[in-house]
C-alpha cells in the first residue's frame, strides 16, 4: 500500500460518504447479486442472455 492510498483513506475517514450514497451503493450491489442469483438458479429469461460471436479470424 502506498502513500496515495493512505491519504485517500484519511480523507474518507474525515469526510465519510453520505447516507444516501451508502444506500445507493448497497442497492447497486444488491441488484447485481439478484441478477447473478436469478441467472445461476435458471430464472433468467433466455431472451436476456447474450450470445458470443465467434471470431472470424
Amino acid at each position: 500500500m502506498n502513500v496515495a492510498w493512505l491519504m485517500r483513506m484519511k480523507r474518507w475517514v474525515q469526510h465519510p460518504p453520505s447516507a444516501g450514497r451508502v444506500k445507493f451503493v448497497f442497492a447497486v450491489v444488491l441488484a447485481g447479486a439478484l441478477i447473478f442469483a436469478a441467472e445461476y438458479f435458471g430464472y433468467w429469461p433466455e431472451w436476456a442472455t447474450t450470445q458470443r460471436i465467434k471470431n472470424p479470424f
